[in-house]
């Protein structure tokens, strides 16, 4: 096994590749009782469609990745995942996401056990026309109780005025009218293709033996299953919104609104890792928690709420911004004033990067923060990334201002939501 320091943190992570190109992270703890672990498919929504190895194209129908999350759980045998986790007091659950699919079990007994029933569960589908028919309903009700809720609709016609071609217009779970358009044959094409070593990675942290975990991981999994991933269509996304302002009703007390900002980074010169660090570090400045923005709207109570978070995409990154105001449309026009005379200073960049390095260190005792960050370092960057409290320390004050030069923070789309 190859283990790697994480420099500053004092903990070691142990990594495996088996012949069939399935990854193995593991990241042991002494002084924990309890265990996290996971098991990803590089499989989610983004992909819209694919062509296999005997060059057939295929474009299933949406929502068919969060489809296939929910029917992994259905066994041929009848038995429930959940009732036999539950058997040793430990939890489990799935969740799909844009890029990828994961299952998931944490508890404090029965490890080895329990992590063959994972790999087991999840590598031995079943899949027929009943149990695929009975699924549509649960996910249908899942959908119409998502479309209920007020935040939901407001994201989802955000994420259309801004997305022209990108699968992000879509919903993850797709629509009602999407799923009933799935078969079995549709699961058994895109679990076929998707669910194969080469396309996915174990991820363990807690209190465990790295060296029995991997014995059993390749008890299970290490076949000779050496197939490619298909060939996934490039989704080419315009940089201009793709409506840039609305209005809609919705069931609320108080207005919400919805911006997001629409950015090339084509043409910006920094590693993939360096430019989210950096774009996270604009969006903090201008509108976090701490903000001199945050705080004059404060002050002028046309605020309740309000977050921020990026989204990247290829060439492309959107800063979204959702909040909820008694006097949305003053809100806007202070966000339109930020765009449109953006300050960053120096303190406020070296602050933050302390905070940063302190939210890592706070990581290392949280193993399910841990899992989160080792996770979305492999989907993101096909990697863990070891030194991150390094690269952020080296981050520089000028490279940020010389990004923002590089940004037009006139693309933007605006979505309001008003009371019914």
């Amino acid at each position: 096994m190859k283990k790697i320091n994480l420099k500053n943190l004092d903990m070691t992570l142990y990594s495996e590749t088996l012949s069939n190109g399935l990854e193995i992270h593991m990241l042991p703890y002494k002084n924990k009782k309890n265990y996290y672990v996971s098991f990803v498919t590089r499989y989610g929504s983004d992909i819209l469609e694919f062509t296999d190895v005997s060059k057939k194209t295929h474009t299933p129908p949406l929502g068919i990745a969060h489809f296939l999350e929910h029917k992994a759980f259905e066994q041929e045998s009848g038995e429930d995942p959940f009732s036999f986790y539950a058997k040793s007091g430990t939890d489990c659950n799935a969740c799909t996401s844009c890029t990828c699919t994961q299952y998931m079990f944490w508890g404090t007994k029965n490890f080895n056990k329990n992590l063959e029933y994972l790999l087991r569960f999840v590598t031995h589908p079943y899949f027929t026309d009943q149990n695929v028919k009975k699924e549509k309903g649960i996910i249908a009700e899942e959908i119409k109780m998502y479309n209920d809720m007020p935040a939901y609709k407001l994201e989802r016609r955000l994420r259309k005025n801004l997305y022209k071609n990108s699968p992000r217009r879509y919903d993850i779970a797709g629509g009602v009218s999407d799923i009933n358009k799935i078969t079995k044959e549709d699961l058994y094409t895109c679990y076929n293709n998707f669910y194969i070593p080469s396309n996915m990675f174990v991820l363990i942290t807690g209190n465990f033996d790295p060296d029995i975990a991997v014995e059993i991981i390749r008890n299970e999994l290490d076949s000779n299953d050496k197939r490619k991933v298909p060939k996934i269509k490039k989704i080419v996304e315009p940089v201009k919104v793709n409506k840039d302002k609305e209005v809609m009703k919705g069931n609320v007390e108080v207005p919400k609104i919805g911006i997001g900002l629409k950015i090339s980074t084509k043409d910006i010169e920094l590693e993939r890792l360096d430019l989210v660090l950096y774009l996270e570090m604009l969006s903090t400045i201008m509108f976090g928690d701490s903000s001199l923005f945050n705080e004059r709207v404060r002050d002028k109570k046309i605020v309740n709420s309000l977050s921020q978070s990026w989204e990247n995409i290829e060439d492309i990154s959107v800063l979204h911004i959702y909040a909820a105001s008694v006097k949305p449309d003053e809100l806007i026009n202070e966000i339109i004033k930020e765009f449109n005379n953006v300050v960053v200073d120096e303190e406020s960049f070296e602050r933050i990067k302390k905070v940063w390095i302190a939210r890592e260190i706070k990581y290392v005792d949280d193993i399910e923060a841990m899992a989160d960050s080792f996770c979305y370092d492999l989907i993101k960057y096909k990697r863990i990334i070891p030194n991150k409290i390094d690269i952020i320390k080296n981050m520089k004050f000028k490279v940020l201002k010389d990004l923002i030069k590089k940004i037009n923070f006139k693309n933007y789309s605006i979505v309001k939501m008003e009371k019914e």
